[in-house]
């Protein structure tokens, strides 16, 4: 066998060496259930003796597959890299897929078309960041027969769901103002990325149903104008709070439902010349690492977002090898409140009043 390492080895010496054909190579590494287990067993040794790899384009036309999942969000791809709980999450996906052998296509807005982006990507399966059952993209994907895995959605009989507690990490989020003290409370809650879809069962949504009934509880009503939604990024969450300001709100503490969002409330409370927690509280929600180096050190809810991409590649992956929708396999991971510097009681239990600038 060593004269073929002079050259990369192909798949008739394969073939030869393993005294069988090029077509039953070709099923050793694609349709392995159409040969003997013995069979696949001694040509799977010879292939690794030779150092033979199937050439990735090839395979891919036989056997139909790309070996390739896409990761479908709703946001056009520079908001997305905008936020880094992105970036954490597909760090998690990219440690899966490419153990496996997977490479990653990431999959966003075409022309402003969710749906096109989706019926032109060449992939082997999704995972879906964001939207529910009731998205027309989902449907398109379920057409095109794709396997799919959503992520902070709701379990659905026919696919795997990944998603966290967030009604429990936003009531938690929320208990602590309350216990500090604070009754004037604003909301930095995330736009819904896409219309439609059912906007109580979003991230959104059941975040904003946990601060709710915690305030709620607590004999704080939580008008319309207290919630001010924007992106997820740095930006949106200095828009959010430099809007209600303008708007005439003077809030004690801040929810904010992403960490990116909360550290846009940091900037933005340093141009109005608030101190933080001294004037305004702030509370965000991921737990990213950037959290623990803004001044202040942020309080937030964590999560394990490295870990949802990863078990969401899981489920992924597990379907493709299978040939079985994950049988909806529903993966719950647990949230907890990791308390900083940058809460305390609001500033008139001091004797202090809420000061800053127009």
């Amino acid at each position: 066998m060593t004269e073929l390492r002079v050259r990369r080895a192909r798949i008739a010496d394969v073939a030869r060496e393993a005294g069988v054909s090029k077509a039953a190579v070709s099923f050793a590494f694609n349709s392995p259930e159409r040969l003997s287990a013995e069979t696949v067993t001694r040509i799977h040794e010879v292939a690794t003796a030779l150092e033979y790899r199937p050439h990735p384009v090839a395979r891919m036309l036989t056997a139909r597959q790309t070996t390739t999942v896409g990761v479908l969000s709703p946001q056009a791809l520079p908001q997305v890299f905008a936020n880094p709980f992105f970036a954490l999450f597909a760090e998690g996906v990219a440690a899966v897929t490419e153990e496996r052998g997977f490479g990653l296509l990431f999959i966003s807005p075409l022309h402003g078309s969710l749906a096109r982006a989706v019926g032109r990507a060449t992939v082997d399966g999704m995972v879906v960041v964001g939207l529910d059952e009731s998205h027309p993209e989902v449907e398109v994907i379920r057409r095109a027969g794709l396997p799919m895995v959503l992520v902070d959605a709701p379990a659905w009989p026919e696919h795997g769901a990944v998603e966290i507690d967030d009604h429990g990490g936003a009531r938690s989020a929320a208990q602590h103002l309350v216990d500090l003290g604070h009754r004037d409370v604003l909301v930095v809650a995330i736009e819904p990325p896409v219309p439609g879809g059912n906007r109580a069962m979003s991230v959104s949504g059941r975040r904003l149903a946990g601060y709710r009934a915690v305030l709620e509880a607590a004999g704080i009503l939580l008008g319309p104008e207290r919630i001010v939604a924007g992106p997820a990024t740095f930006d949106g969450g200095e828009a959010a709070l430099l809007r209600a300001w303008e708007d005439g709100l003077r809030p004690t503490a801040a929810l904010a439902m992403s960490d990116a969002m909360a550290v846009g409330v940091l900037q933005a409370a340093r141009h109005l010349g608030l101190r933080v927690p001294e004037h305004l509280s702030v509370v965000g929600f991921d737990d990213l690492p950037i959290s623990r180096f803004t001044d202040p050190p942020l309080t937030t809810v964590h999560q394990p977002v490295r870990l949802k991409g990863e078990e969401a590649a899981r489920l992924l992956l597990a379907t493709l090898a299978t040939g079985q929708a994950g049988a909806a396999t529903h993966r719950l991971l647990e949230t907890r409140l990791v308390v900083r510097r940058s809460t305390a009681a609001p500033p008139r239990t001091r004797g202090q009043e809420v000061v800053g600038h127009d």
